[in-house]
């Protein structure tokens, strides 16, 4: 094994929290907890419990420059596979259900298309944070039939490979379920 695939890997414990550099001891195992085997980047974001409309800034920075890549370099499979999501969405609508996981899901896919293996995490862990204002949103009056909306308008700018459209369709998606928070 190499020196560098070694640093990598303590590296990546350190950032768990597992190991611990010490001057002059080297790298030592730290006491585990569940704290400490838990995601750093999600604990931290839960620790300092930033106010939701944070949260919602952070995926208007993510998301929209994610649904551009989307439109550029989505397979007609990913696409297929949006389609779908969005079906389901509508069935669980139709059923007066939420579709919290189509929502996420169709969220996560566009990510997934955008070719971006890196934002995948972060944007899984961004959707669970917000899980339970999902929830509540989506049950508000109207709420469920925009959010269909606004992806059927994602989705079309990505099947149309329009960039810009898929850009600007996320950014107001956003915007509106900022707007219809509760």
């Amino acid at each position: 094994m190499s020196r560098s695939s070694v640093r990598d890997a303590i590296r990546g414990l350190e950032l768990r929290g597992l190991v611990e550099p010490r001057q002059g001891a080297g790298t030592i195992v730290r006491e585990t907890s569940a704290e400490r085997l838990a995601n750093p980047f999600a604990n931290a974001l839960r620790r300092r419990q930033e106010p939701i409309s944070e949260l919602l800034d952070f995926r208007k920075m993510l998301e929209p420059p994610l649904a551009a890549r989307a439109a550029t370099h989505a397979s007609a499979d990913e696409i297929s596979e949006m389609e779908e999501i969005l079906q389901r969405q509508e069935v669980k609508h139709g059923h007066g259900e939420a579709a919290v996981a189509e929502d996420a899901e169709f969220h996560y896919n566009v990510a997934l298309a955008s070719g971006n293996s890196v934002v995948l995490k972060v944007l899984e862990i961004l959707m669970d944070l917000l899980r339970d204002t999902r929830e509540r949103s989506l049950q508000v009056e109207g709420r469920p039939e925009k959010s269909l909306a606004g992806h059927r308008r994602i989705l079309a700018a990505i099947k149309r490979h329009d960039a810009e459209d898929a850009k600007a369709a996320m950014r107001r998606h956003i915007e509106d379920c900022r707007r219809n928070r509760t």
